[in-house]
């Protein structure tokens, strides 16, 4: 049965007994309510290490790929942030678990590509932590088209998008994208920019919202204008969201949850209802 996260995201119910993921954590604590909190929602029996050490062996010595880390900056034998070093390093998606997280950290943290970071500074942390896992086991089952002429901006939100697990494809051009869209119904959300060359981001919205609805689809508009009526216009046209860049990561994943969200929450009550 379906049970609904902090957020108000919605756990399927479905179980990653297969999934391996291992947690770099030194607090008898923590390494306990997280151990607890991954088996009960997900099935997961979640790969303990203690220090720095224990992580590269369970990584290095197991024939099976890790598919998630979830790890302290600091471990022992790794006080400055090496653990983090090395599982970037290996290209392992990771969800930082942390006590402290300072600008300077943030900056240094988010430009290795981690997947999210947890702050342990609340009694939701744990809560919010099985979100964060959740969502990457889940969100090759979304399908996310990009829209924008330039080639920079394409690649910075695909590899923003892919770093979370989601598919994703890329249009250069309005006319592009429709021809993505008709091809593709699983098409989940759309991210378009707002000044394109051939069909601009109102007009593309107002062609999507003629065969497909926002209990279907969701569009997200983007621009570098200072216009601050885009959002409006979006809005009017049949968009669902909008964003000024530059945006930061942390927005951007968050608006791009809140919306696929909102769609597996009205999927599942039409099917309720069916």
């Amino acid at each position: 049965m379906a049970v609904l996260g902090i957020s108000g995201m919605q756990y399927s119910g479905e179980t990653f007994p297969d999934a391996r993921i291992l947690l770099g954590e030194d607090s008898n604590v923590f390494t306990q309510m997280i151990s607890q909190r991954m088996n009960e929602l997900f099935g997961v029996k979640v790969e303990v290490c203690r220090t720095f050490e224990d992580l590269q062996m369970a990584n290095e010595l197991a024939d099976e790929p890790v598919v998630l880390a979830i790890s302290n900056i600091n471990l022992p034998g790794a006080e400055s942030g090496q653990a983090l070093e090395y599982l970037v390093d290996c290209n392992i998606p990771t969800i930082v678990f942390t006590g402290t997280f300072p600008d300077e950290t943030r900056e240094k943290l988010l430009s290795k590509d981690i997947v999210d970071y947890i702050l342990k500074d609340n009694i939701f942390a744990v809560e919010m932590l099985a979100e964060s896992v959740y969502r990457f086991l889940t969100n090759h089952n979304h399908h996310v088209l990009i829209v924008d002429d330039s080639p920079t901006a394409r690649a910075l939100l695909s590899s923003r998008l892919r770093r979370y697990n989601f598919r994703v494809s890329l249009a250069e051009s309005g006319a592009k994208a429709i021809e993505i869209l008709k091809a593709n119904a699983d098409i989940g959300l759309v991210v378009t920019d707002y000044n394109m060359p051939d069909i601009d981001g109102f007009e593309l919205t107002r062609r999507i919202r003629s065969v497909r609805g926002s209990h279907e689809l969701r569009i997200i508009g983007v621009s570098s204008s200072n216009n601050r009526l885009l959002s409006a216009r979006f809005l009017k046209v049949g968009g669902n969201d909008f964003m000024l860049r530059p945006f930061i990561d942390e927005e951007f994943y968050c608006r791009v949850n809140q919306n696929l969200d909102t769609l597996v929450a009205i999927k599942a009550a039409q099917k309720r209802k069916q």
